[in-house]
């Protein structure tokens, strides 16, 4: 199997996309099992946060371009790009936060993967690129989510010229958080994970959903909607448990109900 995910610390996820030699491509095969592995992680109740990893030089160089030559009729085209843009919505729409952990290329469906993660950090040397239009392939579908957390100006930019992007630059325009050296990377990330892993499950499950859902609302039904989300918050146990303990100057004991 390709997709391998291990647990530490009784709570983060770590999932490996293990396959070096075709650059960890988003295969048909590979595609299916992070979709599945991702479901099952979702389904966990003791796992809180899941980063993704790629194994060998680098993160992902997205579709693997051997096998879109092959497939040569139109539906299994469209199979393909609906198997992947069905993997952006399982982590976008699951409830865990997913956090990309970079290295290496970020391309095309690889830089879509990265943008689809609730969070993403990388390697000073990292690139990112949707060089589609290189190959006469305009990268339509990794757009969907690039364009969610960039600008249109650099986002056309990088749709237009193919060209790769550094790490800072990226950090600038919004596709990453941060960066760091390939040696400090692991636990800068690993950090955040711990930070996010203390909170309450329930909460980080209500506010992400929440999150994306208003973002695409005019902004009065947008208002109507999260207010209602934190009125279905408060009413939870870790909502009152949490205020309980802040006022009492303590540490809540979560009951993730």
């Amino acid at each position: 199997m390709n997709i391998k995910y291990r647990i530490i610390q009784n709570s983060i996820a770590i999932v490996t996309i293990n396959e070096p030699k075709t650059y960890n491509s988003l295969s048909f095969k590979n595609l299916h099992d992070l979709i599945k592995v991702f479901r099952k992680l979702d389904k966990d109740k003791n796992t809180k946060v899941i980063i993704l990893e790629g194994a060998g030089k680098g993160f992902s160089a997205g579709h693997n371009l051997k096998e879109v030559k092959s497939l040569k009729v139109k539906n299994k085209y469209q199979k393909l790009f609906n198997l992947c843009s069905k993997l952006m919505l399982q982590i976008v729409e699951g409830k865990k936060p997913v956090i990309a952990k970079v290295h290496g290329a970020a391309f095309a469906a690889g830089c879509q993967l990265v943008a689809s993660c609730d969070l993403a950090y990388s390697t000073k040397d990292a690139l990112f690129a949707t060089p589609g239009v290189n190959i006469g392939l305009f990268c339509s579908t990794p757009m969907v989510a690039v364009s969610r957390k960039i600008n249109r100006k650099p986002m056309m930019k990088m749709l237009l010229t193919g060209e790769p992007i550094k790490a800072n630059y990226a950090k600038e325009i919004g596709l990453i958080n941060d960066y760091f050296s390939k040696s400090k990377l692991e636990n800068e990330v690993l950090k955040v994970a711990k930070t996010i892993a203390s909170k309450s499950n329930l909460t980080i499950k209500i506010g992400k959903q929440a999150f994306y859902k208003q973002l695409e609302m005019p902004l009065k039904k947008a208002y109507a909607y999260t207010s209602k989300m934190m009125t279905i918050n408060m009413m939870a146990m870790d909502a009152k448990e949490g205020i309980s303990a802040f006022l009492e100057k303590r540490k809540p004991k979560w009951k993730n109900k």
